[in-house]
């Protein structure tokens, strides 16, 4: 019986590595050391506006209807820093496309694949994928964020070397309690890096997960609970990926809904009326494009990721409006 099960949870831990690379060597186990900054310049922070992380300029369309109206008011646009997983890897342009078009917004992202918050904390250098420059704390010391966007689907599988070894499959109560230390232990040292002015954190709520369904639940309530105890902000983006009245219930195909129906290019199967999330060979992530052995954002039109996106870019835009 618990044969699919252990096979499902090894696709995944290769996927969420990859980024969604099935022809990852499951065997290869996670990198010994962390990555330098230089060898993974598709990991290096995405700037805005107007530049790539290496200087040079660059041009990005609007998403279709977006606009500066609803944005952030008179006021001064939102400086915003966007860190995460494979999600937000392949999620990261369309996400400051949004921010941009819509609140008029100085953008960084710097995704790495694999990672969890362990990964982003000071002092975790020697057993972490993310380099020391790009630690949270480093981050909105060098940009003075106004918003600090997490999203991790919580790493459950012991890819990166900074949980020790610690799973939900194996250690379920020890998992949560360590990653419950390390949400407060980042939300420490962000608030600390932001000095007299420290950022708001955006916890972004994960999607449904097939395999063990009610670990994501459990990890969202801990950033429910983290995003109270400080005094942060919450982005439900997995409920826009979930089926009406079925929070936790994975789905690959979902309604279209009014956006989607009104830009029909993101309604995949117009005449079911429903459009597509996740691809057949990969139910974790949102990106429609087939799979790359090399981190990367995703290059094509994926209604999943814009969902999440515009969950963000509200939550960030209502708050942003309010101050």
């Amino acid at each position: 019986m618990r044969k699919p099960w252990i096979a499902g949870v090894v696709l995944a831990s290769v996927l969420l590595g990859a980024c969604g690379d099935p022809s990852s060597d499951p065997s290869a186990g996670p990198p010994a050391a962390a990555p330098e900054a230089s060898a993974t310049t598709h990991q290096r922070p995405v700037a805005s506006p107007g530049t790539d992380p290496s200087g040079q300029a660059f041009s990005e369309a609007p998403s279709p209807g977006a606009t500066s109206s609803s944005g952030a008011g008179s006021g001064k646009p939102p400086t915003v820093l966007y860190l995460g997983d494979s999600l937000a890897m392949e999620n990261q342009e369309v996400l400051g496309r949004e921010l941009r078009g819509e609140l008029r917004a100085r953008y960084t992202g710097a995704p790495y694949s694999g990672t969890t918050l362990c990964d982003y904390l000071e002092g975790s250098a020697e057993q972490s994928l993310v380099p020391a420059t790009d630690k949270a704390a480093a981050l909105v010391r060098s940009l003075r964020p106004d918003y600090v966007v997490l999203q991790f689907w919580g790493n459950a599988w012991g890819y990166t070397p900074c949980m020790d070894g610690i799973t939900y499959d194996t250690a379920r109560e020890r998992y949560l309690e360590r990653y419950a230390a390390d949400a407060r232990r980042l939300t420490e040292q962000i608030t600390a890096a932001g000095a007299a002015r420290p950022p708001r954190i955006v916890w972004v709520l994960q999607g449904p997960d097939p395999i063990t369904p009610d670990r994501v639940r459990r990890v969202n309530t801990l950033y429910e609970e983290r995003a109270a105890a400080s005094g942060d902000l919450l982005a439900d983006a997995g409920k826009a990926v979930s089926p009406a009245g079925a929070r936790y219930t994975w789905a690959q195909y979902l309604p279209c809904d009014a956006y989607e129906r009104a830009h029909p290019e993101y309604c995949t199967q117009r005449d079911r009326d429903r459009t597509a999330l996740h691809r057949d060979d990969d139910y974790l992530h949102f990106c429609l494009a087939p799979t790359t052995s090399t981190p990367k954002p995703c290059p094509v039109r994926s209604p999943g990721i814009l969902r999440m996106a515009r969950e963000v870019t509200r939550v960030v835009g209502e708050h942003a409006r309010s101050r």
